[in-house]
């Protein structure tokens, strides 16, 4: 037997019992509402609150969902509930601090190669839409929450964050004691650990695939780089408030991106300043770049380990001094390496939207964005090197610039999203750079 009620006829917020949980439901004027009940074998009941909503329909099971586990590196398991695709995934641990913009962050070609783990407890409140994205998938192996929404709220979602991981084949975990794995990451550093919806698979095989990863010495910037050239056209540009200032900007500047991993909005922002983007493949060669006219070039963020790509490194060689250049994150610790410097591993790297940096030419200070695992040596760089910036968190290296080279880098995200802007000037910047190139005056 099955019947069914409409949410309507209730109180806005009426007691659900089943299985011996308690949920809520509630009603809005802009959405109609049903649940129903069906009977069960054990002679429970299990309730599913459907509700539509603006473009997207969102249906959750309120039921005891598929048990899912974490195993990291040192032996510590942690048992927790599926949501997403179902499957074993293999990766790095790292937490992330930010408090919103977790789609931004889902969609960060950065985190190939690791498990995100979300240091706010409330992950998926406003759903998936098609605006947000920062690349055209999901790029880390599994997303790790201590609570999953289960209703979701905002006018331009689509789809929940549980059909989405799906639709991506991405693993998500909930019911895990977030803080207590960010402490352990914290005071050990990042570990590798493996997540699996297969009961089956013991805790000591899980424990030697963990150990069994290495992110050092993995070329991910080749697994998600673009493999042939294009030329980048925002299908969202009316939807941003900068994209009239790029309508009207007379200047046209020819700029070549190389693609580590590159995010939309790096390639937003420049276009805002009257840039006209090429993105080319990680290994493009400098003399193809070159035959491309470019007044400046891009070297972007992208994940795991610079030294693991050396064509990288080796085409920033030739390209220093010929035109503008400019590193993001990545790009920063491969233009790094190019100057003469070294990199090495951080013990739990940056992930976050609230990291202090400082000009070290004005002295401001800026509150970043930030998203690496891998740092430049200070102590290695060449004396024509300047250090442009410092973390005030643990006095790494956060920005550099060669004048004579006509290099400027730095080590975190101007362009947020997620995050603050207090960066977004270094945009300009690059395009001053360019201007002075060229002869023509600049904007400051």
């Amino acid at each position: 037997m099955s019947s069914s009620v409409s949410c309507a006829q209730h109180h806005q917020h009426q007691q659900l019992s089943f299985r011996g949980r308690v949920g809520k439901t509630s009603s809005s004027a802009s959405s109609s509402c049903s649940t129903s009940f069906s009977s069960l074998s054990r002679g429970g009941r299990k309730a599913t609150l459907k509700c539509f909503a603006g473009e997207g329909a969102i249906s959750k099971p309120w039921d005891i969902q598929k048990p899912c586990k974490l195993v990291l590196e040192d032996g510590s398991v942690w048992q927790g509930k599926a949501f997403g695709a179902d499957g074993t995934k293999v990766g790095e641990v790292v937490f992330n601090t930010s408090l919103s913009g977790y789609q931004e962050i889902l969609t960060d070609p950065s985190y190939a190669g690791q498990f995100v783990l979300f240091t706010c407890p409330h992950i998926g409140n406003v759903g998936i839409n098609p605006l947000d994205m920062e690349s055209t998938k999901v790029h880390m192996g599994a997303t790790l929450v201590r609570h999953e929404a289960l209703n979701v709220s905002n006018y331009r979602s689509t789809q929940t964050l549980d059909s989405y991981l799906k639709e991506q084949g991405v693993i998500g975990i909930s019911d895990i004691d977030t803080r207590a794995i960010t402490v352990r990451l914290r005071e050990k550093g990042s570990l590798n650990g493996v997540v699996t919806t297969d009961m089956s698979i013991s805790d000591d095989e899980l424990l030697k695939m963990s150990k069994g990863y290495d992110i050092v010495g993995k070329d991910l910037i080749g697994e998600v780089c673009v493999k042939e050239p294009y030329k980048w056209v925002d299908p969202t540009a009316s939807e941003w408030e900068f994209a009239e200032k790029a309508k009207s900007n007379k200047d046209k500047f020819n700029v070549v991106c190389f693609d580590f991993g590159i995010k939309n909005n790096i390639m937003r922002r420049l276009a805002s300043f009257g840039c006209d983007l090429t993105v080319v493949p990680a290994n493009y060669s400098a003399e193809d770049v070159m035959k491309l006219n470019p007044d400046g070039i891009l070297f972007s963020n992208g994940p795991g380990d610079p030294s693991a790509a050396p064509y990288a490194v080796e085409n920033c060689k030739k390209l220093l001094g010929k035109v503008p250049v400019f590193g993001i994150c990545m790009g920063h610790q491969v233009l790094g390496q190019a100057f003469g410097g070294k990199t090495f591993k951080m013990k739990f790297g940056h992930h976050g939207g609230n990291h202090p940096v400082r000009n070290e030419f004005t002295q401001a200070v800026e509150i970043s964005a930030q998203n690496h695992n891998f740092a430049v040596d200070l102590n290695s760089l060449p004396k024509e090197v300047k250090v442009s910036h410092l973390n005030l968190n643990d006095g790494t290296c956060a920005g550099m610039v060669w004048e004579e080279k006509m290099a400027m880098t730095i080590q975190y995200h101007p362009e947020a999203s997620p995050g603050p802007h207090d960066s977004d000037n270094c945009f300009a910047q690059f395009v001053d750079m360019i201007r002075a190139n060229k002869g023509m005056a600049v904007s400051r």
